[in-house]
């Protein structure tokens, strides 16, 4: 049946076209791939020019140098050796994010969706007909619903500079993936127990730590850059690793001890850590009695949760639990069990993260060396601008009072107030959409859909032609990171530090940077007073100058240091510390959690099993690619090219699955792959369980690198479990089986 806004896969029209604007033909894939990059700079780069940066291709957002040729052609980039986000050296993801401003298949010009009775297609616009028509609809939108049935879904750099505007404009309705879908649990189990989140980068002081525990944490292959480089140099000081996971990932292999838990069972280890450490007098007593409250009640509350309670759940033999426990008691206060970021799991997520929180204050580890440090921060002044309307709804409205604890908006919730009926007269008509490709990143893609077909229109901004960019109404083409403005990197750190993005180049093509496709729609709306200024670097050279520095400095520098805050990154012997929760105390147990009725200490919930023939589904990522963003880059593409899914050698016997073998996967609701993907047969997974790299899988024949290469673990997970606290959603509770002949043949897929 055909609906309001089907999928187009965007034609040649607008994206296609030779590369001559970059200088370069079709960079050929394969092992002269670098070759053919720096012979665009083989005239003439003796004289190179460098300019500041900080990388875009993930959020740990490491500061670095672009390098550019006589002729304007970026060459490199490469680390700032002063920035403690990565020491001067990049990962794969950041040395490869020049592909990202060489990809011939990234958007050029603004499109607009023409409608057909053969079907829709879309032609090119010019930038003033593209943001004209955004910016009546916009207008129209208010007039009839009012502005904050305009919905924001962001992500990234560009999603600052619309936030800006959605808030001038009057939504405050809006969401980001990184919550509900990743981190959003942790921080929220990490707030009811230390009363702030975790942060990002998480203060984790593992350059000098004893011990590292890594208990759904990848680090290694999520690639945050420092963490890795200060892990590595804990591994050759003789620190003890320990890693929990039902696959033996790149981190297990480094590791002193490996624990191959049953997945969905981790808050049950915790707990039986939790006893070993108490129940053997192993936690800091002096830290514990000082700075935490609802030591007793915990006590009592995991008497009876013993290794061998816990054995019978997870697998992990009782001794193994035991002497696990002991080594991190035996490093404290110098351990860190790491809270992990990608944290929607099984919908009891801010619960298991509340456990690894309260392992860590048992141990007296944060305030202390090896533990976790009191993080530094350094805030600019928010350049001059009126003050926001206030909307008469937002996000929190549409949650309709679920999930107490969510501390901005929800994007599934946001996308059920966009279908007709779902939230009463909180109804979302229009998305504005930058930095995220929703079809990619969140589950329940029957409600994206009925969302999608409902909404009367929709806005896009991105780099690339990715699939959420097939179904907008308007599409307008951002360049990248490295061809922009964008603000000051702030981030929390053992010392006060920022950092400078600035364009190494002209933008290609007739792409724009965020900040000027916000300031545009803005002065269309009448939104002036906002947007005071002509260029952005107005802006930062404003902030900079408030806090005794310059836009002429920061180019120069790149980074600059300040001052330690009053707070020290360490806690003094016997120091008086309030902690900023209601109590003042580390709290154990949960008063709000309570009043609220959730559990106030972490429980046990058993989890729903496979069916016979089917495995879980676990996903992960790639050091070289982040998320889907990457997979068409033709540097990062070139480094790894397709997924596979492990399966072990003993499930791989009874089935006849062999090394190499093309599979498509179907779900527990019917879901089958789109396409096939290649097992990998290998003892480094569990038995009940399967792997795959997140992002493959690409539907769009426009990315020419990614289109059809491997299979998407997005399209197979259905079924969500919401985390009732805060609404993240829980989507390892998918599981799959395999199919060994294309099921798509007659559909010619």
């Amino acid at each position: 049946m055909k609906t309001r806004r089907d999928f187009i896969k965007i034609s040649t029209l607008g994206l296609g076209g030779i590369a001559a604007a970059a200088g370069l033909s079709r960079i050929a894939m394969g092992s002269s791939v670098v070759d053919d990059l720096l012979k665009l700079g083989a005239a003439g780069s003796d004289n190179l020019k460098r300019y500041p940066t900080y990388c875009e291709v993930c959020f740990w957002k490491c500061a670095g140098w672009t390098y550019t040729d006589d002729k304007g052609k970026i060459l490199k980039v490469i680390g700032n050796d002063e920035d403690p986000h990565c020491y001067g050296r990049l990962c794969p993801r950041g040395t490869g994010g020049i592909g990202m401003y060489y990809d011939e298949d990234r958007l050029k010009k603004p499109l607009i969706r023409v409608k057909g009775a053969e079907g829709d297609t879309y032609r090119e616009a010019s930038w003033e007909e593209a943001l004209d028509l955004v910016a009546s609809k916009m207008k129209e939108i208010a007039e009839k619903y009012g502005p904050e049935s305009f919905a924001l879904f962001k992500h990234g750099g560009p999603g600052v500079h619309f936030e800006h505007l959605m808030s001038a404009y009057g939504s405050d309705t809006s969401a980001e993936p990184a919550f509900a879908q990743c981190r959003g649990p942790r921080d929220i189990g990490w707030k009811a127990t230390y009363g702030a989140w975790a942060g990002s980068p998480e203060p984790t002081d593992i350059r000098d730590t004893k011990c590292l525990v890594l208990i759904g944490s990848h680090i290694g292959e999520n690639m945050h850059n420092s963490q890795v480089q200060e892990m590595s140099d804990a591994i050759d000081r003789g620190a003890t690793i320990i890693t929990v996971d039902p696959r033996f990932s790149t981190a297990a292999s480094k590791s002193k001890y490996w624990l191959p838990i049953k997945p969905a069972t981790d808050n049950a280890l915790l707990l039986a850590w939790i006893h070993v450490v108490i129940n053997e007098e192993l936690y800091n007593k002096k830290y514990v009695e000082k700075y935490t409250l609802g030591f007793e009640a915990l006590k009592k509350h995991v008497e009876a949760m013993t290794p061998e309670w816990a054995y019978g759940i997870t697998t992990i033999d009782p001794e193994l639990i035991r002497t696990t426990a002991r080594a991190m008691a035996a490093a404290a206060p110098a351990v860190i069990v790491h809270p992990g970021r990608h944290a929607s799991w099984y919908g009891d997520d801010a619960q298991r993260t509340r456990g690894i929180a309260i392992l860590n204050a048992l141990f007296g580890s944060v305030g202390n060396r090896g533990g976790f440090y009191f993080k530094q921060e350094f805030k600019l002044p928010k350049f001059p601008a009126p003050a926001y309307p206030e909307p008469k709804w937002g996000w929190k409205e549409t949650l309709q009072g679920k999930f107490p604890l969510a501390s901005t908006g929800v994007t599934n919730e946001l996308i059920r107030a966009s279908i007709p009926g779902q939230t009463g007269e909180y109804q979302v008509k229009a998305w504005f959409v930058a930095g995220t490709n929703l079809p990619i990143s969140i589950p329940d893609k029957k409600s994206l859909h009925e969302a999608l077909h409902a909404i009367e229109f929709l806005v896009v901004v991105d780099t690339m032609p990715m699939d959420i960019t097939g179904y907008a109404d308007v599409i307008l083409p951002e360049c990248t990171y490295l061809e922009r403005y964008d603000q000051i990197r702030s981030s929390t750190s053992r010392i006060p530090n920022i950092a400078l993005r600035m364009p190494a180049t002209e933008p290609l093509y007739e792409t724009k940077p965020a900040w000027w496709i916000a300031k545009q729609l803005g002065e269309r709306l009448g939104l002036h007073d906002f947007y005071n200024y002509n260029d952005f670097s107005e802006v930062l050279d404003w902030q900079l100058k408030q806090v005794g520095s310059s836009l002429d400095e920061m180019k120069n520098a790149g980074i600059k240091f300040f001052p330690e805050k009053a707070t020290a990154l360490y806690l003094e012997p016997d120091q008086d510390y309030t902690f900023p929760t209601a109590s003042g105390k580390i709290e154990l147990y949960s008063s709000e959690l309570e009043s609220l009725g959730f559990d106030p200490m972490p429980v046990y919930t058993a989890h729903e099993e496979p069916a016979e023939g089917f495995y879980r589904l676990i996903y992960g990522r790639a050091p070289m690619h982040t998320f889907s963003r990457t997979a068409n880059n033709p540097y990062l593409h070139d480094l790894m090219k397709e997924n596979n899914v492990w399966v072990n050698p003993k499930v791989a016997d009874l089935l006849g699955l062999k090394k190499d073998q093309m599979v498509w996967l179907k779900n527990q609701d019917g879901v089958i792959s789109t396409y096939p993907v290649k097992v990998r047969v290998t003892e480094r997974i569990r038995w009940d369980s399967v792997y795959m790299v997140h992002g493959y899988g690409q539907t769009n024949p426009k990315l020419r690198n990614a289109y059809g290469i491997g299979a998407s673990d997005t399209e197979l997970i259905t079924k969500v479990k919401l985390d009732p606290t805060m609404g993240g959603t829980g989507m390892r509770g998918n599981f799959v089986t395999f199919i060994k002949e294309n099921p798509w043949k007659e559909a010619n897929i």
